[in-house]
């Protein structure tokens, strides 16, 4: 038997230097005599009237390490995963766009700004939502930006004219750049070894949302129209809507911006949601900091991994989505080689020939989309076994190599499997810097730094169709030259990002230095483990 000393609660012979340092000692084999031994089996629980571990003080991330993973987070995951749905309103672009061309006799040119004015509004409004989520807090930039979506989104079913949707897709496009921010409040809720798994998962919800839309156009589209299916693609963001009383804010940014009570009621709700004790003892205030600043992306510590973070998103979005276009070029074309012939054919065609999507096209997008599920699963394998940094970087490697496997005149067959394998592989690289970004800044600046690469994203997703389409006219190899030459930058700046986070915890403060909360927590010699509260060895 494993002897573990522990105090009974209430009980503290701390100094005042441990009070400061954070840190105290559980020394094992009965070295400190005054405490009572309790012997416990290997990976016995420790009873609830020993929960709260020697330290009489705590900080958030020892009472969510302490709670653990439970119900309150399953519950958080399904409501957080409701908004991470918006891929609807991003999916029924590629819906919209061939049917309004044809119902409206809109020219090609027309029809590619509906697809861009949604990245813009997005582009121009994730730095927004980011400060004012650091502002005002998570939970406030989340709803209003969930409920701004959805109120342009039904307005678009009702536009009368181009002119009208093309105003109000740029207004959803707007609001969808908040969404992301579901990603901070989510993480700063979970403990640090479910943290990489939970929010891949909720990446899900992507994925079930593309496939979804799909589905719905199927059902919607020959009988009811193009407006019936924008008013209902809003039904998850309506869901969340609904539900989004009951999401609590950061405990960690209530502690950051000096509400204590609030914060302790919050962690007092998970713990009771969850059936796990509260630790015991005062809960540590962090010392309060300008919130949301620009400037505080470009510390001295924070300064390269902000620049990294910002091409690694751009190279990601740039890649993601001209990979989407791509795909469809290549299909219609049936291999790379035929590709340029069958350019030309078609820019010999009136702009205005139209096409309607037919039920071979969407079964396409439903096999498309659903290439991201593996993306998921891959990811999920590996992000913690090899780190976040080497997953980044595996995902943009495989996908470099995959576009230049296809300068060679590949069969259709063999055309799929690259498409789906470097889609698979692209998604499940933008998934592991939705995990990476969020713990690698700390919680004055979190949501600033995710919304300010989100912002970047969209910046490579208004570049690509330039390359995509444009380019690919003259040269379709020099197209995948660019593809593929991004994303080799890209894994190399993956490797040279200045911090792993894999094992560590999420940084409250600017002012200590990177991963102090945890850092250390069981890496010490067998004799003597160090503990902070919350933390049981």
């Amino acid at each position: 038997l494993r002897v573990v000393k522990f105090r009974r609660t209430g009980e503290s012979s701390r100094s005042d230097e441990d009070v400061i340092s954070g840190e105290h000692e559980v020394q094992i084999e009965g070295v400190r005599t005054e405490l009572e031994p309790v012997e416990l089996e290997d990976g016995a629980a420790v009873p609830k009237e020993f929960a709260n571990p020697t330290d009489d003080t705590f900080m958030v991330e020892d009472a969510v390490e302490a709670i653990g993973f439970g119900k309150f987070q399953w519950k958080l995951s399904v409501i957080t995963g409701l908004a991470w749905a918006n891929a609807m309103e991003m999916m029924i672009l590629s819906i919209l766009a061939p049917q309004l061309h044809c119902e409206w006799r809109l020219p090609s040119w027309q029809v590619a700004l509906l697809t861009s004015v949604v990245f813009v509004g997005m582009m121009s409004s994730s730095t927004l939502w980011g400060n004012i989520s650091d502002q005002y807090g998570r939970k406030t930039g989340l709803k209003i930006s969930v409920l701004w979506t959805l109120y342009y989104g039904i307005l678009s079913g009702f536009a009368p004219v181009y002119s009208w949707i093309l105003v109000l897709r740029g207004l959803v496009g707007f609001g969808i750049g908040g969404v992301p921010q579901s990603v901070t409040l989510y993480a700063e809720f979970l403990p640090m070894k479910a943290r990489a798994k939970c929010i891949l998962l909720i990446e899900v919800f992507w994925a079930i949302g593309t496939v979804f839309e799909v589905l719905l156009a199927v059902l919607v589209m020959p009988t009811l129209g193009w407006r019936w299916l924008l008013i209902l693609s809003a039904l998850p963001l309506l869901l969340f809507a609904v539900l989004c009383f009951w999401l609590p804010e950061s405990a960690r940014y209530d502690v950051l911006s000096g509400n204590q009570e609030k914060a302790i009621a919050t962690l007092k709700r998970i713990a009771t949601d969850n059936g796990a004790p509260m630790p015991l003892g005062k809960l540590i205030i962090s010392r309060q900091e300008d919130r949301g600043k620009m400037r505080d992306l470009f510390t001295p510590h924070f300064r390269w991994t902000t620049l990294l973070l910002w091409f690694i998103w751009f190279s990601n979005a740039f890649s993601y989505y001209g990979l989407v276009l791509l795909t469809t070029e290549f299909f219609q074309a049936g291999d790379v080689c035929s590709i340029s012939s069958r350019r030309k054919e078609v820019k010999a065609k009136c702009s205005l020939t139209c096409e309607y999507l037919t039920e071979e096209d969407y079964t396409d997008l439903l096999w498309t989309t659903l290439s991201e599920f593996p993306g998921v699963l891959v990811t999920l394998w590996i992000i913690d076994r090899i780190g976040r940094k080497k997953t980044m970087a595996l995902s943009f490697f495989v996908f470099s190599l995959c576009s230049l496997l296809l300068f060679l005149c590949v069969g259709r067959n063999v055309l799929t499997v690259l498409l789906f394998i470097a889609r698979a592989f692209i998604s499940g690289g933008f998934q592991a810097a939705y995990v990476y970004t969020p713990e690698v800044y700390p919680t004055a600046t979190r949501a600033l730094g995710l919304g300010t690469c989100s912002g970047m994203a969209r910046v490579g997703a208004l570049i690509t169709p330039f390359i995509a389409q444009v380019m690919l006219e003259s040269s379709v190899y020099l197209t995948l030259v660019v593809y593929s030459g991004c994303c080799l930058l890209a894994a190399v700046a993956s490797c040279f990002l200045p911090i792993e986070t894999k094992g560590r915890g999420l940084q409250e403060s600017s002012h200590r230095e990177w991963g102090q909360e945890m850092v250390g927590r069981g890496s010490h010699s067998p004799g003597v483990t160090r503990s902070h509260s919350g933390s049981q060895e």
